[in-house]
Formats: C-alpha cells, structure tokens, sequence
C-alpha cells in the first residue's frame, strides 16, 4: 500500500463506523497560546477534553500535522539517527467524545490492524495499566490476541495526563514486533526500534484536582493516536521510517541534488545527513505554511534553529549555497495532494527559507571559522569550551545544539549547565540594566517632572489593586466612579470609559476630575483587571471618593478609525499577497497606524496601490462596524469559530474564556478583538500607505495613515518637499472640481489647488466617491479591452501549439534510447506554460515508452515541462517530477509535480540547453545506470 493508501483507509475505516472526518488543524495553534506547535492530535479537540468547548458530533477521526522539537518532546537529537523520530509528522487518532469507550476502541483498533491491513497477530503486543482489569479483559477477547502478549506497565507507560491537573486516564499501547524471528516481546517499552509503538489508546475517565487527588468524570472519552510514518512503515515492509514513499522521493531529490549516492546507512554521515534536511525541510514547510517565520523568539527561533541546522547538514554534502529551498518542492510532490496549503504556499514558503539561508550562510562560514579556533586551543580536552558556545551563541545566532553538533562530530562535549548559566548571567544583567533606567525614571517623576507620553507612563509605579475595573468606553466616552486606589499621580477607579493600551492600541487620553481639581491623564494602561489612569501631576484624593472622567474624543475617534483601518489593511494584504499573510504585530495610534506581518520580500508599488484601492473601496461603501460590545454577548472561542469560518485569531494573544467579535462585512473582515473602532467605514474618510519596509527576516511593517493624519501627512510633505505624489494631487485637484461644479464650498475657499492640505468634510467624501465611479468606469473599459487581448492570445497560443506539435515526429527521430525506452528532449517555442503543458501531454501520447522533456524561454524566465509514460512510472519507479526538479536547478529555479507530467521554472535561460542536454543522464541516475 502507498502511504497515500494507508492514509486514505485509516479515515475510510472509521468514516464507515459513524465517525465525522475532521481537517486537521494547523501546526501554528493560534487559538492556544500555550503551545508552541501542535504536538499531538488531541490538541484541537482539548477545549472538549476540559469541559469548555462542545462540537456538532460525538466520534470524529482525521489526520493531523504535528510538530515535536522543544520542551517534553523533544525528539531533535535521534532525527536522522534512528530509524523513527521525527520533528514532523502526521498522526491518525479517532475520538469519541462521551459516546464509545473501551470496548469499541480496542475492537476496531485490532480489526483494522489485523483483517483490514493484514498484520500478523502473532507480531502485536497490547500494553495496559498496571489496575487496568477492564482494558486487559477486552484484550484477550481479540481474535488471535494471547495472554501472553498482552503486557502490564506503570504509569510513567501507561497512564496520560493532559497536564499537573486536569482530565487523564489510562493507556493502552499497540506494540509491533519487527525482530527477524518474532521474538522481540521482552523488548516492549524498552526504546529498541525493532519492537515499536505503533498506536496509543487513551481511555480518559479521571479529573485530577490540585490535591492530586482523581474523580470519575461525567462523561468518558477516547483519544487514539498512531504514528503515520511508523505505521507507513510497517505496512510497507521497511525498517526505517525514511524507507518508505513518505521520504524517499526528498532522499531521492537530496541525493540528486549532491550527486551523491544515498546507501541507507545508519551510520554514514551522508546519508545522516540527508535523513536530517528531509525531516528538516518537512517541518519548515509546514510551519511556514501555516504562518509561522524565522525569528529570535519562541516559535520563531525554533524554526529559524531548525533552520540553521539543516543548512549546517548541507556542509556535510558540500552544499555551500543556499540549498534548502529547493527541497520544498520534493515535500509538496509528496503530501501536497492531502494538504493542498503547502502546495499553494510553496513559492512563498521557498521565499522565506531562501531568504533565511542566504543571510545565515555568511554568519555559518564564520561561526565555523571561530569554532575550529577554539576546538584547537582546547589542546585535545575532549571539551569544548561553554564561553565559547555561549559566544557563537549570542555573538553569531548559532543553536547551542548546533555548536553541540559540531563538536560531537569532533569527538568534543560541551558543559550545557555552564552555558545555561552564562545565559542566566546575562539574562540577570539585562534586567539589572532596565530596573536602572525604571529607577530614573521613577526619581523624575517624585520630583514633579510631567510625563506626556506612554513610554514615560510605562516607568512609573503602576498599582495593583484588588477587583477588577470594569470598562465603559465601548458606548461612551464620559462617566463618574469611585477611586479605588492611588499612587503619586497613578489612580485606579471602580470603572471608567478610558481604554487602556492593549492589543497594539494606545491608551486613551483626557481629563479626571475630582475634589475640585481637574487633572490631565496623560496615559492610561493596564495592571492585572486593574485599568490605571496616569495623570500629569500627583493625585490628592482617597480612595472611596468619586471623580469625573472625560476621555479625548477626537483623539479616541482617530484612533478608533486607525484600528479600524488595521481590520481593513489586514484583510487586503491577505487578498493581494495571499492567505499565508499573518498580523506579527501592530500598533494604533491617533495620527497613524502600524501594521507587520510575514512577507519575505519588498512589495512592488503596485500592489501596494491595490492593497490601498480594496481598503478606500471599503471606506467608500460605508460598511456598518459591527462589535459585540456587551460582555455578555461574546462568545467563546469555539462558537467564534463555528458562527465565523473566517475569524481571524493571532498566535500569543491571550484570549479569554469569552471573546469580542468585530466585523466589518462578514465575508471580508472578522477578527477577535476587545480595541475600540468607528461606527463605520465611512469615518476614515481615506487611507494611505506612507511607508512599507522590512523590520528582520521575513516580516515587513506598512504605516499608513486615515483621516486627519491623511490631512496632516499631506501638509507635512509639502512642508518637506514642496511637492505631492502625482496621483494624490490629481486625486485632490479633481475633488477641488467636482466641488465647484456641485455648487458646494471647495476645501481651499475660492482658489483650490494642490497645496493645501484636505480637511476632514463631508463634501470631499462625496467627491472622492464620484472620483472612484469614473475611476470604475475607467477601468470597466480596461477590463473589456484586457478580455478582448486575452481571447487572441488564446487563439495564437492554439496556433502556435499546433505548429509545435506538427514537428513532434520529427523530434520522436532524434529520440536517445536507454535501458528499453526512448528519452526525447528539445527546445520549442510556445507563449505561456500552459501551451508547453499542453504539448507536453501531446508527447507523451506519440512517445510509447519513454521520458520527454521540452524548454522554451516565455518572457525572460525559462520553462521547462517533463512527461513520463505509464509503464515507467509503475515498472521502473521514474518521476517527471524528480526528473524536472533535477533539470530545474540548472536554469536557476525550481519545480515539480506529479509523475506522469510535471513542470519548472528558471531564471537563466542561458543555460536552458545544457539542462536539456542533461536529460538522458539524469533519467539514468534515477535508474541506477
């Protein structure tokens, strides 16, 4: 069975005994902060598991990505080096959700195994808890099941806990034996790869309290989880995980790539190495794919570590060149098909990775250089020295486990406690260095110094109090409440209208009154439930006694409007750039906004001009801006995700049990979040991007302005310049017109012009709008002439495709015979790709038995299309898409796809005929000629 097979009928199995056939979820857990990456399949059902979440079906089944590298599973050190750990992989569970338990998941467990897939009895050991009378009892009824094989383990084995406290239960194990002779049983549990975990049953059934204390739940449930490698494996008849078709086809790629033999040694530093960059380049495909980027942070540094090291890996195959992109491809030639976002995110995940690499390599070469420095003045310790890890560490962005790996390599260790504690040092001195800076700032503040700016709030003694303030600003901006604690000019009341600075939003500003006095606040942020409001000098009255509070409206309406904007610009940046695009991060503020988010490279002027075209149209519309503004109308996590397919969640928030849905058209914006936001669209009157550039690796920030700040930038660059951008000054001399002829007062009074900055008014909003219908005209007259134009390229591009093919006999006579089959290759002139598929296909139906392969330079780019027949694809295991993914790199790029016919691209077309002339050798490589 090909593992698409075994995959396919796990799901079909389970689909036939009523369960729901669930997608799996992403790598990047955006709903649960507390993990890094999903690690199990569990992972998404784990708000049923506690209690808090519910779905539309009780029995559900599905295959989920997983990633495993840092924290308790962390399995990073055997990759490569035995024969089944993985950072990713795939695992097959089924659940029930207080529906079946452990008789109906013991029975189908062992009917799928033994009659569906054909797996020997003999060869399987069950293994239960050490109390576990019932799980053991249904075990012995399985046909062909002996008591022998049926083992008892503690609960370090066999008892799963989802955390300290929490919902838990015990386990039953599948153990297969692979031992030549079946005599592996002594060896279950035992971590020997010839006797493996196959499938884990968990029979959840307990609640564990603080105390440590267990309770019978209400309901029981059932959690499965099988290794998909593993089980590949197995049925597959292999001994490594990397034998099978889940990897061979990247090995395969990798080995092509080096013009090395991959042998399938266990201990052969090649073939270690290209076990490790397939696993590798699998985990970063994924990551990146569902939104995850290099950085020096949590789930960031982990990807930019494995990173690092697959590129360390390449060393040892002499690749020196940015390498690991081209292996992306090979990962979504083989799973591409089952999860169709890394097929459609595969050029954006190559941009990231590429990108990555190319500003690690300088840093490799030279990390590399100090470490061999040190090793030699080590004088043959056998240690290599933590200062100096913790150097290449901090100074150079090496992994400690890289510098480990190295030094292994070398016969060398390195004290991991010492370089621990040198992180810890630093870490301490890094602290001490900011409670410094606090500490002045605090001693300004004692000695009356006014702060007016929220980095200045930020240093002052916030308080903590008891309870928590309840906020009133999502319906007005003014109210009264008692003063529940001060400190010097910090005051916290019962409940206020002012927002606190939260979620990449400024905190309001405004007036507080009270005892006679009134008092700027200047800042408002947030400790604990607590809201903190920071005044410009020190407060005088007790708590207990009430005060007014004002907030800023015009400040809070401009800010409303940026974060609105925020929704908007999200939205059109994911339509433009694609849907891998995620917010990294954002900051609101009443005169701009800020927006990062992951994209490896410049965005072109043009689609920057779309981005802001699709967020003006929006404005234009005047879309009503719905936010559940009530506490008690949020709903949970769950019931967002089930009313609002498309709701929007940020990895690392920390959201509440209850959330706030704000939408902005249902089918264009919802996100979850608790900032303020206009009543409409139409109060952002217009929206500009001022500047767009790339803050690290991989993120990009856009600034952009609304409203009076769109006014304020206007001026401010003619203040600077003396000029406008062209199109805004058109923009603004055609709204000065329209004005005129409507009878209505212009924005500059009786001689408008470009050169003076537009206010905010209701009369220039209708211009504008007229302005947008004549550009939509416009355009309606571009599309039409576009479609004309495209109609004829197709009837040419017919002509030319039939041209070609009349000389595909003449091409079959040139054809190179190898080993019982013919290889064609030739250069032909089609205008896009889609003629070079199409004469591809015409190829391979004249060929017979063999390969082809065709080239033509369309535009400046070089393309390449390879074909296969079907007896060589089943008979002698050839590839189009190895085939023109080996060709590809010669041209400069990259591709692939499926084995009949596949397609790839190139930057040099230059070197088109050298590729092609390749072809025969390569076809030979993969045949073993």
């Amino acid at each position: 069975m090909t593992s698409h097979e075994i995959r396919a009928s796990f799901l079909e199995f389970f689909r036939q005994r009523g369960h729901s056939i669930v997608s799996s979820a992403p790598v990047i857990p955006a709903e649960d902060p507390t993990l890094l990456f999903t690690n199990a399949g569990m992972n998404q059902f784990k708000d049923v598991f506690l209690g808090s979440g519910k779905r539309p079906f009780t029995r559900a089944a599905d295959s989920q990505k997983c990633i495993r590298v840092s924290g308790k599973h962390n399995d990073l050190e055997e990759v490569g080096r035995d024969t089944y750990h993985h950072t990713f992989f795939e695992m097959l569970g089924n659940w029930s959700f207080g529906d079946y338990y452990k008789e109906e998941a013991i029975a189908w467990a062992w009917e799928l195994l033994t009659r569906e897939w054909g797996l020997d009895p003999a060869r399987l050991y069950a293994t239960v808890f050490e109390t576990d009378d019932e799980a053991e009892a249904i075990w012995r009824k399985q046909k062909g099941m002996s008591s022998a094989r049926i083992i008892r383990f503690g609960k370090k084995d066999n008892f799963w806990e989802m955390g300290e406290t929490g919902p838990c239960g015990p386990c039953s194990e599948i153990h297969v034996d692979m031992t030549p002779d079946g005599t592996g049983g002594p060896l279950v549990n035992r971590g020997d790869p010839r006797v493996m975990e196959i499938w884990n049953l968990v029979f959840i059934q307990y609640n564990r309290n603080a105390e440590g204390a267990l309770a019978p739940l209400p309901a029981k449930h059932v959690d499965t989880g099988m290794g998909f490698e593993r089980i590949t494996a197995v049925l597959q008849q292999k001994h490594s995980n990397y034998d099978t078709d889940l990897f061979m086809p990247v090995i395969d790629g990798i080995a092509a790539m080096t013009g090395r033999r991959y042998t399938r040694s266990a201990d052969a530093a090649p073939d270690i190495a290209m076990r490790v960059i397939a696993d590798h380049a699998r985990m970063l495909t994924f990551a990146i794919a569902d939104g995850g980027i290099p950085s020096n942070e949590g789930r960031g540094y982990v990807i930019r570590r494995i990173l690092r090291r697959a590129s360390r890996f390449g060393r040892n195959l002499g690749l020196r060149d940015p390498f690991l992109h081209s292996v992306v491809p090979m990962v979504t030639g083989v799973l591409g098909h089952h999860y169709p976002e890394i097929a459609a995110r595969e050029e954006y995940c190559r941009a990231i990775i590429r990108a990555e690499e190319e500003g690690f390599n300088v840093t490799l070469d030279r990390g590399l250089e100090i470490f061999e420095a040190a090793a030699g003045r080590s004088g043959g310790a056998g240690e290599f020295p933590a200062a100096e890890a913790f150097k290449l560490y901090d100074t150079y962005g090496f992994p400690f486990d890289l510098t480990r790996l190295i030094a292994s390599e070398k016969g060398l260790s390195v004290d991991e406690g010492e370089f621990v504690a040198l992180m810890e040092k630093q870490k301490e001195q890094s602290r001490s260095g900011r409670a410094g800076r606090s500490e002045r700032g605090r001693e300004r503040a004692a000695a009356g110094s006014p702060m007016h700016d929220s980095e200045s709030a930020r240093r002052l003694d916030i308080p903590s109090a008891n309870g928590k303030t309840v906020f009133t600003g999502y319906d007005r901006i003014d109210g009264s409440a008692a003063v529940t604690v001060t400190n010097r000019n910090a005051v916290v009341v019962a409940a206020t209208p002012f927002y606190a600075e939260s979620g990449g939003q400024v905190g309001d500003s405004g007036i507080l009154v009270g005892g006679g006095e009134s008092y700027a606040v200047v800042d408002t942020q947030k400790s604990g439930d607590s809201i903190v409001h920071v005044l410009d000098r020190a407060f005088a009255l007790q708590p207990g006694e009430t005060v007014e509070l004002r907030v800023d409206g015009h400040r809070r309406a401009e800010t409303a409007s940026n974060h609105t904007a925020t929704h908007l610009v999200h939205e059109a940046l994911r339509r433009v750039l694609g849907a891998q695009l995620h917010q990294q991060g954002s900051h609101v503020a009443p005169d701009r906004l800020r927006f990062d988010f992951n994209q490896p490279e410049k965005i072109p002027a043009d689609r920057l001009r779309e981005i802001e075209d699709i967020v003006n149209e929006k404005i234009a519309l005047g879309i009503a801006v719905l936010a559940l503004n009530d506490p008690n109308d949020w709903l949970t996590i769950e019931e967002a995700k089930r009313r609002y397919p498309n709701v929007k969640m940020f990895f690392g928030e920390k959201y509440g049990h209850r959330v706030r849905i704000v939408e902005i058209d249902p089918s264009f914006s919802v996100e979850l979040c608790g900032g303020t936001h206009s009543p409409s669209t139409t109060a952002l009157d217009f929206f500009k991007i001022v500047s767009e550039s790339g803050i690290s690796s991989g993120v990009r920030r856009i600034e952009a302005v609304t409203g009076q700040g769109f006014g304020e930038y206007l001026g401010a660059r003619l203040a600077e310049t003396g000029v406008l951008d062209r199109q805004l000054e058109t923009l603004l001399v055609e709204a000065e017109d329209l004005l005129r002829q409507l009878g209505r007062p212009t924005v500059s009074g009786d001689t408008p012009g470009p050169h003076t900055p537009i206010r905010r008014e209701r009369d220039s909003i209708a211009a504008f709008d007229l302005i947008e219908a004549g550009r939509k005209a416009r355009q309606e007259a571009i599309d039409r002439t576009v479609r004309d134009n495209q109609t004829l390229k197709k009837e040419l591009s017919r002509n030319l495709v039939n041209t070609a093919a009349s000389g595909l006999d003449a091409l079959l006579t040139r054809s190179v015979e190898c080993d019982g089959f013919r290889i064609v290759f030739d250069r032909v002139d089609t205008p896009d790709m889609d003629a070079l598929k199409d004469l591809g296909d015409r190829l391979r139906e004249r060929i017979g038995s063999g390969v082809g392969v065709l080239g033509a330079v369309i535009g400046d780019k070089v393309a390449l299309v390879c074909v296969v027949t079907d007896d060589l694809v089943s008979g002698r295991k050839l590839s189009a898409g190895k085939i023109v993914g080996v060709l590809a790199r010669i041209v400069g790029g990259g591709g692939g796809g499926r084995d009949h016919l596949a397609t790839a691209g190139g930057k040099d077309p230059e070197k088109l005929s050298e590729a092609l002339e390749s072809t025969p050798r390569v076809v030979a490589s993969m045949i073993g000629r």
